[in-house]
């Protein structure tokens, strides 16, 4: 199984030894790449801003690849439900996952509407940095889950 979570901007400081011990948690279940895309000054702009953001993560994205949009207007699934999806996806042969993640501003809809699932972590809006953590430490739950291994921490 390969995971890739491709990003907007850099890891805070304040969040990266988080973000590391979830990379390294999950390291024995998947392959696993942090691929970091540069943010464009919101100075430029909110259109603009979107727009060459967005033209970065479509480049970067892998045809083929489940693609997984995080946004605040996706779909929400639990816990269980990410395990079931993946494993489901996994019985057709697709086990090559990557999950998008935008910046400040979110993300251009051109991204959203190349993916094969429109995420929501929830109803609240994290900041980009936070989210990336939750997802790592979702993926890692999900796999733990689909092995019937126990999650407690």
């Amino acid at each position: 199984m390969r995971f890739t979570l491709l990003c907007i901007g850099r890891q805070g400081r304040e969040l990266a030894a988080v973000q590391d011990r979830y990379v390294r948690m999950l390291r024995p279940y998947a392959d696993l790449e942090l691929v970091e895309v540069g943010e464009t000054p919101l100075a430029r702009g909110r259109d603009r801003v979107l727009a060459t953001e967005g033209e970065a993560l479509l480049r970067r994205m892998r045809p083929g690849a489940y693609s997984v949009v995080l946004d605040r207007v996706g779909r929400e699934v639990d816990s269980q439900e990410l395990s079931s999806l993946l494993s489901h996806q996994k019985l057709y042969g697709r086990s090559d996952f990557q999950f998008i993640l935008g910046g400040a501003l979110g993300l251009d809809q051109r991204v959203a509407a190349a993916a094969d699932l429109v995420w929501s972590l929830s109803k609240l809006t994290f900041p980009h940095q936070l989210a990336r953590c939750i997802v790592l430490e979702q993926l890692y739950r999900a796999v733990r889950i689909e092995r019937g291994e126990p999650y407690h921490h």
